[in-house]
Parts: C-alpha cells; sequence; structure tokens
C-alpha cells in the first residue's frame, strides 16, 4: 500500500473514531452519564427511555428524562415517584437501591430502572 494510501486510510479511521466520551460528560463539576447510547435495547411501554444521570463527588445529584415516546401521564407518574429515589445516595449506594415501580405504569418503571442501573454501573467501572 502506498504513502498516499496510507495516510488516507489513517485519516478515515480518525474521523471515524469517537471523539470523547460519548455516554459521561462532565458538566458544572458534576459527571453526567447520557443512557441515549448505553441503554438503546432498555424499552418502556413504547420505545427506549434514556435518562441522564447527574453525579456529584461520588453522590447521585439528579435524574432527567431525555426525548422519548413513553405516554406523557406516565412519565410524569414515574418522575414524580421514582427519579428521586437515588438522590443524595452514593453511587455504590445507589447501585445498589432496590426501587419499586410505580402501578399501572410498569414498563416505563422498569426500563427507568434499569437506564438508572446501567448509568452507574458505567460510572463506576469509568470514572
Amino acid at each position: 500500500m502506498g504513502c498516499v494510501a496510507l495516510v488516507a486510510l489513517a485519516a478515515t479511521l480518525q474521523s471515524a473514531a469517537p471523539q470523547g466520551d460519548e455516554v459521561m460528560t462532565k458538566e458544572d463539576g458534576m459527571y453526567v452519564v447520557n443512557t441515549t447510547t448505553l441503554g438503546k435495547d432498555v424499552q418502556g411501554y413504547v420505545a427506549t427511555t434514556p435518562v441522564k444521570v447527574y453525579i456529584k463527588k461520588n453522590k447521585v445529584e439528579k435524574i432527567e428524562f431525555l426525548k422519548n415516546q413513553e405516554t406523557p401521564k406516565y412519565n410524569a407518574r414515574v418522575k414524580k415517584a421514582l427519579l428521586t429515589k437515588w438522590d443524595g445516595l452514593k453511587v455504590k449506594d445507589a447501585a445498589k437501591q432496590q426501587v419499586d415501580g410505580v402501578t399501572g405504569a410498569t414498563f416505563t418503571s422498569d426500563a427507568i430502572i434499569k437506564n438508572v442501573q446501567l448509568a452507574l454501573e458505567y460510572y463506576q467501572k469509568h470514572k
């Protein structure tokens, strides 16, 4: 293979490689784990249910829904009853936290719980 071909191949591979970590970023002194790709196979009732988990000083600060196709009525119920269950916990304790789903929104709840667990596991492995 010629030198020009090798340079072109290297440039192609470099541009195809991900730039940084798309799953975990740092914002305002917090690590933010985004489960859009991490939980791409985690299905709620209608579709995937990605979240962002914000972690500061090894504690969960907050969890946010990301855009999803779940019914807004059920999202609101899950948000109210579920998303704060991990707030303030150390990551290792939050990862072990047993959280019950919301009655009537079981699929969405289970998917959110799974996404949070994936985010916390990712943080522990990559921090």
